[in-house]
C-alpha cells in the first residue's frame, strides 16, 4: 500500500512543519494539488525539481492522485517560470496524464496552501483548518518527489536545498539528512567572513544569527533553502527588535490605515482576522481580567498564519502585526481561552493575485542585490566526515532511538523509529559509518574513516 511505503521511508512534508505524509494521504479526496510555486522570494528548489526531475514528479503525482481517488491532480506553480511550465507541460503530454497545471502571478503568498486551495476550488479552508476539510489534500513539489522515492522502496536519507544571498551564486546542493549547514554554506562561497542565516525564505524561515549556533544547525527533513546575510542586514536588525518594542510602537504609531488587513491572505479567504482592529486596541492589553473580553478583544490573532505580509509589505510605518499577534496567540494559550472557528467562511476577495508583488517585497526586504541571479541545472553532492540526525525533524512525537553509539550503519538503515500510536516518523542513517553518539535528542554518525582518525 503507498501509505505504509511512504511511512517506511520516513517522508514528511518537505517544508514548513514537516507534517508525516502516510498520514496526510490517509484519506480520499476531490482535489490533490501539488505546491510548487516557491512561495517566498530567493529560493530556488522547487524550480530545480521541477526542471530536473520532471517524469518522477509526474509519476508520483498520478499515484497518488490514484490513491487518493481524486478527480482533479493539479500542479500549481508561477507563470513566470517559462522554463519549468514547459518541461511539465512536456512531461504530461509525453506520459498522456490528466494532470493539469495551474499558472498564478507572482505575488507573495501564492504558495500559502489556504490560498493556493481558494484559487484553485473556489472553497475557502475553515479557520485553523487544514485543506481536506474542503476536499483538497496539498503537497509540496519535495514531499511528492520524496513519495516517488519511497515507491521505489528508497528511505528519506538525503535532502535537495538551495543556498542563496550573500554568495558568489545560488547554488543547488544535494547532501545527506545532518549535514552542517555550515558546509554548505561555505561551499557557495560567502561573500563576507561573518553573516547570518535564514533557515527558509526571508518571510517566514528561521534566523540564525550566533556563529555558535550558526555551526550547531544541521539539514533537516523540511530544510529546503539557507538564506545568507551580511550582518546588520535589515532582516536581522528587524527580528532583534524585543516584543515590548513592538508592542510599543504599535500603541504610539499606528495610523489605523487598514492595508495590513486589506492585505492579509487570511482576511481574504473569509476569516476573522483585522490586524489594524489589534493594533488599535493593544494598548488595553493588561488591563483585561475577564476571559471573555480578552477574546472579544484579541480572539482574531489566532486566526494568523504570520506569512509576515502585514509587517513586512503592508504597513507604511514599519510597525509589527505579525509578531503581535503571535504574542497574542501565545497570551490566548496560556489563559487558555479557546477562540471558536468559522467552519464555512466564504472570501471577501475572488482574485487573490497581484496584491503584494513578488518583485515589490524583494525591494521591501533589502533584497533586491541578491535577486537578478538564479540557480541554474548545476547541483553540488557534498559528503560530510560527520552527520547529525535530529530524532524530531517533524511535527508531533520524535522518533525513537532504535540504534546505539558503538554500531555500525549503513545509509538507508533505520536508526530511529516512529512512536508507537502517535503522530510521528522514521529516521534513516544518511551515510555509512559508525554511531558516534545516540540519546533521544539526536544521533551522530561518524564515517569509519573519521572514527579512525
Amino acid at each position: 500500500m503507498l501509505t505504509d511505503q511512504i511511512k517506511e521511508a520516513g517522508v514528511v512534508g518537505a517544508g514548513g512543519a514537516g507534517f508525516p505524509t502516510h498520514v496526510k494521504l490517509n484519506t480520499e479526496a476531490e482535489y490533490f494539488i501539488i505546491n510548487a510555486a516557491e512561495c517566498e522570494p530567493l529560493i530556488e528548489t522547487d524550480k530545480f525539481f521541477c526542471r530536473m526531475f520532471t517524469d518522477e514528479l509526474i509519476e508520483a503525482a498520478a499515484a497518488v492522485g490514484g490513491h487518493l481517488k481524486a478527480k482533479k491532480i493539479i500542479i500549481a506553480l508561477k507563470r513566470k517560470y517559462e522554463k519549468e511550465v514547459a518541461a511539465l507541460e512536456e512531461a504530461i503530454q509525453r506520459k498522456q496524464t490528466l494532470i493539469e497545471l495551474f499558472l498564478m502571478d507572482s505575488f507573495y503568498p501564492a504558495g500559502d496552501e489556504q490560498v493556493l486551495v481558494q484559487q484553485i476550488t473556489g472553497r475557502s479552508v475553515p479557520e485553523r483548518g487544514i485543506p481536506i476539510a474542503v476536499g483538497a489534500v496539498v503537497d509540496n513539489v519535495g514531499t511528492v518527489l520524496n513519495i516517488y522515492n519511497a515507491m521505489k522502496n528508497i528511505p528519506l536519507t538525503e535532502k535537495y536545498l538551495s543556498v542563496t544571498g550573500a554568495v558568489e551564486r545560488p547554488v543547488m546542493f544535494r547532501v545527506p539528512l545532518g549535514t552542517p549547514i555550515l558546509d554548505c554554506i561555505m561551499a557557495a562561497n560567502p561573500k563576507t567572513e561573518t553573516f547570518d542565516v535564514i533557515l527558509g525564505g526571508p518571510m517566514m524561515g528561521k534566523l540564525v544569527c550566533a556563529q555558535e549556533d550558526i555551526k550547531e544547525k544541521t539539514v533537516t527533513k523540511t530544510t529546503s533553502n539557507l538564506l545568507v546575510l551580511p550582518k546588520g542586514h535589515y532582516l536581522s536588525e528587524r527580528a532583534a527588535r524585543p516584543m515590548q518594542y513592538n508592542l510599543h510602537m504599535a500603541q504610539s504609531a499606528c495610523l489605523q490605515c487598514r492595508f495590513c488587513t486589506q492585505q492579509c491572505p487570511r482576511y481574504k479567504i473569509g476569516h476573522n482576522i483585522e490586524p489594524h482592529r489589534i493594533m488599535r486596541a493593544i494598548f488595553l492589553e493588561q488591563r483585561i481580567d475577564s476571559k471573555e473580553e480578552y477574546e472579544r478583544m484579541y480572539g482574531s490573532a489566532a486566526n494568523c498564519s504570520e506569512c509576515g505580509i502585514c509587517e513586512m509589505y503592508a504597513c507604511p510605518m514599519g510597525l509589527s502585526p505579525r509578531k503581535v499577534n503571535v504574542y497574542l496567540k501565545q497570551q490566548l494559550r496560556e489563559k487558555q481561552i479557546d477562540v471558536p472557528k468559522n467552519q464555512n467562511p466564504e472570501a471577501r476577495e475572488v482574485n487573490l493575485s497581484g496584491k503584494a508583488s513578488t518583485g515589490r517585497l524583494i525591494a521591501r526586504l533589502g533584497l533586491t542585490d541578491y535577486s537578478f541571479q538564479h540557480a541554474d541545472d548545476t547541483c553540488i553532492t557534498l559528503n560530510p566526515d560527520k552527520v547529525t540526525l535530529l530524532t524530531s525533524q517533524h511535527i508531533g512525537k520524535p522518533a525513537v532511538p532504535v540504534r546505539k553509539a558503538g554500531d555500525i550503519v549503513t545509509r538507508g538503515e533505520l536508526v530511529a523509529a516512529a512512536a508507537e500510536n502517535a503522530l510521528s516518523a522514521n529516521i534513516h542513517a544518511s551515510m555509512d559509518g559508525i554511531i558516534e553518539y545516540a540519546d533521544e535528542q539526536k544521533i551522530i554518525i561518524c564515517s569509519s574513516e573519521q572514527r579512525e582518525v
